[in-house]
């Protein structure tokens, strides 16, 4: 019974190894299975990517060689028939209807007070399709003031339009520059011209770079004159802490006795315009007078000469 016993552990134990081993193979299996399967697809994706590259190449190619055929289709229409030419002619419209438009901006340079963007949007768009809008706003001292009177309205001195088609804008620029903003009476803004006027080469980048510069110019400024400011007070500060010293360096002396010096500070107050006027006036009597002895002088020596020539001519006719 004992060796059925101790063959029946042996026979456990051996299948157990087994079944370990059998374990540790599939493993192994699986695991080489899926590196060989990641493997594969990888390759396979390079290859589809090599094919997608390849095609999209091609593609291009045949896209070439379709413009050189159209290009030397239309040097050839001119030997061609009319009905060649018309379809050449066809083909170039639909190209340039296919094409991108080129934006153009307009300038409007009066802004009627209450007008918004959604306003100005609203009546350019019939023209034409509208892209953005920018409207500068007033100055701050303006805003201020308007504020201070009860006004919180906020006005805009100018703006820029953009519209999608360059054609259209120049177009738009023509047609209603010096022209009334709305048709009818009753319309709101009525009353007021439209002042447009279309930019050439101008971009929406220029726009945004002129706004920048002039933000960094105004703060700049702000900058210089709140520095100048601050020196201004410094410099008074100081003078009231040195004049408040020597009052102080006096009241000791006068307290112990010493001589005090009170400076007296001359100051020659600038001349009114009546007293420049009286100066004037005497430098020119002084003139005039020294004209008037001047010609006395003259005259009195003109005298002594017709007399001396008097007595010389009668002294000869009475010899």
């Amino acid at each position: 019974m004992e060796r059925k016993e101790e063959e029946e552990r042996k026979t456990t134990a051996q299948r157990e190894e087994e079944e370990e081993e059998e374990g540790k193979m599939t493993t192994a299996q699986r695991e080489e299975e899926e590196e060989e399967e990641g493997k594969m697809t990888t390759a396979q994706r390079e290859e589809e990517e090599e094919e997608e590259r390849k095609t999209t190449a091609h593609r291009e190619e045949e896209e070439e060689v379709d413009e050189d055929e159209e290009v030397e289709g239309e040097g050839a229409a001119a030997d061609r028939p009319d009905e060649d030419k018309d379809a050449a002619v066809m083909k170039k419209k639909m190209k340039f209807k296919d094409s991108k438009f080129v934006p153009g901006i307009i300038y409007l340079g009066h802004i009627p007070p209450k007008l918004r963007p959604k306003h100005l949007r609203n009546m350019l768009s019939v023209h034409g399709e509208i892209g953005r809008v920018f409207l500068q706003p007033e100055d701050t001292h303006v805003r201020r003031r308007k504020k201070k009177s009860g006004l919180r309205r906020c006005d805009f001195t100018e703006g820029w339009v953009e519209f999608r088609d360059k054609r259209v804008a120049k177009s738009v620029a023509a047609s209603l520059h010096n022209t009334q903003m709305g048709n009818r009476k009753r319309h709101r803004f009525s009353a007021d011209l439209w002042c447009i006027k279309y930019l050439h080469r101008f971009q929406w980048t220029h726009l945004s770079e002129q706004l920048a510069y002039q933000r960094t110019v105004q703060q700049q400024r702000l900058r210089t004159e709140v520095s100048q400011a601050k020196r201004e007070t410094n410099f008074y500060l100081n003078n009231v802490d040195k004049s408040s010293h020597m009052d102080k360096d006096r009241k000791k002396r006068r307290r112990d006795g010493g001589q005090v010096d009170d400076k007296m500070w001359d100051f020659t107050q600038r001349q009114t315009e009546d007293e420049i006027q009286m100066k004037k006036k005497k430098k020119k009597d002084s003139i005039s007078q020294k004209h008037l002895d001047k010609a006395r002088l003259i005259q009195q020596k003109s005298q002594s000469n017709v007399s001396l020539l008097t007595k010389i001519f009668n002294s000869n006719q009475s010899q």
